[in-house]
Formats: structure tokens, C-alpha cells, sequence
């Protein structure tokens, strides 16, 4: 499916200036779809360069018989991928900002943030279960997600559900659900995995900020570079879509501080209008019975350069952790960092 990466140097110039940039990507079918859309963008923009696909299996990958909540390594989807980074094999790197960890290895460097799709999540039910809604649903219908963050909201907003893991790809996902025989009434994914897959007509539901808080960075696209590569820096500016950069920095900022990841049920809604950034944060136990939240907003209007308003975005993510940590989130993730990985 992929192209074929080219021989190190990853970058080559021919007597034309003309660049060959080889693009790093996870082997999964979202994964690879994600990063065509980053090709195809770029190859519109820049007619004059080529762009090839490097494909290769990450942690996330390979392990495909557990939950990430329960294996504790943050960067299951991105290490193998900035290994070739910094090997200089591929010059840049697609991954779902979701799955890239707040911290960048020493050298590396965030170069683009696209445009935001749908950030929510969905309900996908079964033939079956057609029509319903999760408030709907009969008592004891089992509700298949590996993501802790869902769970603990939905716990507490659908006590008469039954949540249980469910793991491998979306497609294998959707498989088990539409089995007859399977424990599945429905399932909890991404907006824009099924949007970016072409399978939206499945979503039952969208789930909305009262019933879940999504993931930090949901929806959005992270290119990743390296630092000191300018030519690759100054070609990815074009990606950036400004107000998704500001509010997922913002979010990342808040993530970073909370120290969190996919093993902590950390949630986040934020929206940037006119020079108006508001962020909702919230942190809950596993079970969805103590949770804190937390709402602010920050002006932007006397920020005179985009450095200026991205400072005072990342700002605004540390005051709310900070804020949760302030009234008891503390003591949630203290609990937490001893009880995960499962």
C-alpha cells in the first residue's frame, strides 16, 4: 500500500532543486490513510517536489492482545517512528497528535498541526441495537472501549451500562461488534478514525462534552520533524492550521503539566472564538466517582505574533492543571500512578 522509501539520504536534491521527502507512517490502515492526506496536500502545494511513503510497524502495532491503558509505555505509536526520524531514513513523520507524548525526544520538533477534525467521540452499535442512544440501551448492554478516559465518564453518565475492553484495529473492532454472537452491544471510537475511514454511516451517536470530554489532541493531525532540518521546517509551515494549533498546544500544555497519558482518564474541551481561548479539563478515577473539573478562559487580543498567542494557549493548559491539581486531581493521580498499568 505504501510506496517504497527511498535510500538514505532522505531528502535528495537533483540539478533542478528538485527534493524526493520521504514521509514516515504506522503500517495501519487509519494511520496510512492520514498520512496520504498529508502527502496529497503537500504534493498540490509543492508540484515541484516528490513524496514518498516509508510504512513501519510501532509498539502500538505489534501488541494487539491488551489495552494500551494496560501496558504503561507512552510512546507505544511513535517511538519506532522517531528512531527513523533521527536516523535521518524518513524526513518527517504522520501520527494522530493524540498518540504523540507531550514531551518530543531532544532534536525533534512539532512542524505542523493541520486542521481539526470532529474531536468528539461516537457510538457505533450493532445491527441489532440500531436506533438506540446510550440512554436508551437496555440495562446490562455491554459497551466495548479500551480508552479509561470514556469509561470513567460514562460510568458515571450510563451507571446502567456495562463497560469492557475491546482492542486491535478499527476494523477488527467493527467485526467483532457486528458479530451475532458477540458480547458487543456497541462500541466507543473516534469521530475522525470513522470520518478519515470512510465509515461515518456507522456512528450511532456523536457523544457530546456533557457525556465525554475527548482525548487531549483528538482529531488532529501532529507532523513531526527535525529541529534543525530548516528546509523540512519551512515546508510543513504550510500544513499549520492556526486556531488548531492554539488549542491543541493548549491542551498538550495541560496534558504535559497533569504528566498524564493514555493510562490516566484525563478529558478536555476547548474552543478558540475570535481572541477567546476557554478550556473545560477534567480528571476522574477509573470508576467515574470522584472527578474534578475545571473551566477557564484566556484573552488573546494583546498578543501582537503568533509566538505570543501560542505562549499564552500553552499557558492557559498549565493554569487549568494546575487548578485541578489545586482542588484534588492530586490525589487522583497519585492514586492512579499505583494502580496502573493494570
Amino acid at each position: 500500500m505504501a510506496a517504497a522509501a527511498a535510500a538514505a539520504p532522505a531528502a535528495a536534491n537533483d540539478n533542478n532543486k528538485k527534493k524526493t521527502f520521504v514521509i514516515g507512517s504506522r503500517k495501519s490502515q487509519l494511520a496510512l490513510v492520514q498520512t496520504y492526506l498529508v502527502r496529497d496536500t503537500l504534493s498540490k502545494i509543492y508540484p515541484e517536489h516528490e513524496f514518498k511513503i516509508e510504512a513501519m510497524s510501532t509498539t502500538g502495532d505489534i501488541i494487539l492482545n491488551q489495552a494500551l491503558s494496560k501496558i504503561g509505555e507512552k510512546a507505544l505509536f511513535t517511538k519506532e517512528l522517531e528512531i527513523a526520524l533521527e536516523n535521518k531514513t524518513v524526513d518527517f513523520v504522520v501520527h494522530s497528535l493524540k498518540d504523540l507524548p507531550t514531551v518530543l525526544p531532544p532534536g525533534m520538533f512539532l512542524g505542523a498541526i493541520m486542521e481539526r477534525e470532529n474531536p468528539n467521540d461516537a457510538l457505533v452499535l450493532n445491527p441489532r441495537s440500531q436506533g438506540l442512544t446510550l440512554s436508551t440501551l437496555p440495562k446490562g448492554s455491554v459497551i466495548g472501549t479500551s480508552s479509561l478516559r470514556r469509561v470513567a465518564q460514562l460510568k458515571r453518565a450510563y451507571p446502567h451500562l456495562m463497560f469492557t475492553d475491546v482492542v486491535n484495529n478499527r476494523n477488527t473492532r467493527l467485526a467483532k461488534l457486528d458479530d451475532p454472537s458477540g458480547p458487543y452491544t456497541g462500541i466507543v471510537l473516534a469521530v475522525a478514525g470513522l470520518v478519515r475511514l470512510d465509515k461515518a454511516d456507522r456512528i450511532s451517536q456523536i457523544l457530546s462534552s456533557q457525556e465525554s470530554l475527548h482525548a487531549v489532541s483528538q482529531g488532529a493531525l501532529g507532523i513531526e520533524c527535525r529541529e534543525n532540518d530548516k528546509d523540512v521546517v519551512e515546508l510543513l509551515e504550510a500544513l499549520n492550521h492556526s486556531d488548531t494549533r492554539m488549542t491543541c498546544l493548549s491542551e498538550r500544555a495541560l496534558m504535559r503539566t497533569l504528566e498524564g497519558g493514555c493510562t490516566v482518564p484525563i478529558g478536555v474541551n476547548t474552543k478558540l472564538e475570535s481572541d477567546s481561548l476557554w478550556m473545560h479539563g477534567l480528571v476522574s478515577s477509573l470508576d467515574g466517582q470522584q472527578v474534578i473539573e475545571y473551566q477557564e478562559t484566556i484573552q488573546l487580543k494583546d498578543a501582537t505574533s503568533r509566538e505570543e498567542r501560542e505562549k499564552l494557549a500553552e499557558e492557559l493548559g498549565v493554569s487549568v492543571a494546575t487548578k485541578l491539581f489545586n482542588h484534588g486531581a492530586d490525589k487522583i493521580l497519585k492514586e492512579l500512578a499505583h494502580r496502573t498499568p493494570l
